[in-house]
């Protein structure tokens, strides 16, 4: 009961944030919101890698980080390892979660899968909107992933595609 209302007060608590950023603080740059609440991700990530990894040696490459990030990180985050992985051998992971947690409760068309149109623009419809909200909301597990990785030593970038809700991949790629 006690870890139900946790996760609960965790979701409430981000959905509440990404409204916030959106529509309030930051209504008219919804680049300028992305960023925000990304750096608020970033900041969560670095510490909880820190927390995680204090009785650990340091990881000796890239490849082992990331395993850490799919397996321990991503199950101590979401009770669940990552499903799947996938690389080119050239600094670029794919990490496929097919049923992410914090989208479970959202819903769009899967022909409204990205937009990179402005909240201000007349022209958005409904389907698109919902679209930008729900990529918000991977702003945050992006800056987890990505503040994890930095405390590890390891700079990258971190971007996430919806393939079909709640299902979606984070791209990291792993900066020379």
């Amino acid at each position: 009961m006690g870890r139900e209302v946790a996760e609960s007060c965790l979701d409430g608590l981000m959905i509440e944030m990404v409204s916030a950023y959106c529509t309030r603080f930051y209504a008219s740059k919804p680049e300028l919101a992305a960023r925000r609440i990304e750096a608020i991700g970033y900041q969560v990530g670095h510490q909880l890698s820190e927390r995680y990894t204090m009785e650990r040696p340091r990881f000796t490459d890239h490849l082992e980080a990331i395993k850490f990030i799919c397996k321990d990180f991503w199950s101590e985050l979401f009770k669940k390892q990552i499903d799947n992985l996938k690389t080119n051998h050239r600094g670029t992971f794919v990490l496929q979660d097919n049923r992410f947690r914090w989208l479970t409760r959202i819903s769009i068309e899967p022909s409204a899968e990205s937009t990179d149109a402005s909240s201000n623009d007349p022209s958005l419809t409904a389907e698109n909107k919902a679209s930008q909200t729900t990529n918000m909301h991977l702003c945050f597990p992006c800056g987890i992933i990505r503040g994890a990785l930095s405390n590890l030593g390891i700079p990258c970038a971190v971007t996430a595609d919806i393939s079909n809700l709640p299902a979606c991949s984070f791209v990291v790629r792993i900066k020379a």
